[in-house]
């Protein structure tokens, strides 16, 4: 349970936060003996302001940057209340449901969970892509307490009627605002429907666009909304940077970074598959320690490459954006954007996976010519300028705009999943041919 070590910050007092010991909020013992034995006495900000509102039943909205212990701040209170009701969960069915938009989220959602239930009789099953169905199926038929799922999966799964959410009477939505934007909210209204009722929800995420609004309206009722940062703020113990050069430059500069500390865990991130398998085989050929993980890469290999940047066996990770919510690994020294996000909430996840757990990072990016505008956008969203290493931005600027002049400009950001199904329905209807002109 490493990664709920933070401690408060040090402006939580000045922010006029009310601070408690986990021991002053009446937790069923289990828990606080769970939380005693991992070194915890006091909640991060989040957590102060989360969890007593969980407690008494409210439906949650709650905003934090990455790594400040989201998943304690539902986690707790989600736990105490099934530690109260009674009875063992029927066959196929679960009392509560956690939903994570990516299979390395999910999974250590789950093991969080364990770690807070290891003395209890709760208990925490995990279905995602990427594994055996089958094993799933059989999994649920037993029940379970809560139940880790990505939604996809979970679909499969309710199509197959393995499962049965009837008896759910807690959801939450992690990470919502990538759920929005990798189009998961089909996948909800078809989830939703199937809930039992009353229920407490929770939603939780890093940053908090237009649309996450809009979803919190449709799925909580009456949410108190807890918010310890500005949407879109990295955290405060990352040091940020970013190197202008053109993209040929890019392997020579990763390189001359990687160099030196060659012992510190590197996190680098591209923004295609094969852009990050390519990217880490030329390491390995050059003698650095490298893996990569990414949508081509199967589940097994995923998770053995997590694990070996976990245990140091491995010190420099390429990954996509699959990675940008799903690792949790306080050691990690260095981000390294070597290509910049097409949606700017994603470099503030990316950055995320640094200086968490009250520890200090960086992050580095690099910044082409033709990633200017992702630059800006990104920029705007965080309300800072990132300090330039090297390089200049008016040069920058001028090689864009030949670029331009020598073909269509390149559409940066991807839309959202809400979005794009906003300007679907909205273009639904069809022009009419025109009449051509009689010969």
């Amino acid at each position: 349970m490493h990664q709920f070590r933070a401690a408060n910050g040090p402006n939580a007092r000045a922010k006029g936060y009310r601070l408690f010991d986990f021991d002053m909020l009446g937790l069923a013992p289990a828990l606080t003996e769970a939380l005693a034995h991992a070194g915890l006495s006091q909640p991060t900000p989040i957590q102060n302001q989360a969890i007593p509102l969980a407690l008494e039943g409210h439906d949650i909205l709650g905003l934090a940057q990455t790594g400040t212990g989201k998943t304690l701040a539902f986690g707790l209170p989600l736990i105490d209340h099934l530690l109260a009701m009674p009875g063992k969960p029927a066959p196929k069915t679960a009392k509560a449901l956690v939903l994570a938009p990516t299979r390395e989220l999910a999974n250590q959602i789950a093991e969080n969970l364990r770690g807070l239930t290891v003395k209890t009789k709760i208990r925490v099953a995990i279905v995602v892509g990427g594994q055996s169905i089958g094993r799933q199926i059989e999994l649920l038929r037993r029940g379970t307490d809560i139940l880790v799922a990505t939604p996809g999966r979970l679909i499969d799964l309710m199509e197959r009627d393995a499962v049965d959410l009837g008896t759910v009477r807690h959801l939450v939505l992690d990470e919502a605002d990538q759920m929005l934007d990798l189009g998961f909210i089909h996948a909800l209204r078809k989830i939703a429907p199937r809930l039992g009722t009353p229920r407490q929800t929770m939603l939780f995420s890093a940053t908090m666009p237009k649309q996450m609004e809009e979803l919190s309206r449709a799925y909580l009722t009456d949410p108190r909304r807890v918010q310890v940062a500005p949407p879109g703020k990295a955290a405060d113990k990352i040091t940020q940077s970013i190197h202008f050069l053109e993209k040929p430059r890019k392997p020579a500069k990763l390189r001359e970074i990687l160099s030196r500390d060659l012992d510190a865990l590197t996190l680098v991130f591209a923004r295609t598959k094969h852009g990050a398998e390519k990217l880490m085989k030329g390491l390995v050929a050059d003698g650095y320690n490298a893996a990569s993980i990414h949508g081509n890469k199967s589940q097994g290999q995923r998770d053995r490459a997590i694990k070996a940047f976990r245990d140091r066996t491995v010190t420099v990770l390429v990954a996509t954006d699959v990675a940008a919510r799903g690792i949790d690994i306080p050691d990690v020294g260095y981000v390294v954007n070597y290509e910049l996000p097409e949606v700017p909430d994603n470099y503030v996840h990316r950055i995320g996976r640094t200086a968490r757990a009250g520890r200090e990072g960086e992050a580095i990016s690099f910044c082409a010519p033709e990633e200017g505008d992702l630059l800006r956008q990104i920029q705007k969203l965080m309300k800072v300028e990132i300090p330039v290493a090297s390089g200049k931005m008016s040069a920058m600027a001028s090689l864009e705009k030949v670029g331009r002049r020598k073909g269509p400009a390149r559409r940066s950001g991807r839309k959202s999943g809400a979005v794009a199904e906003v300007e679907k329905a909205g273009t639904a209807k069809r022009r009419r041919p025109r009449r051509r002109r009689a010969a």
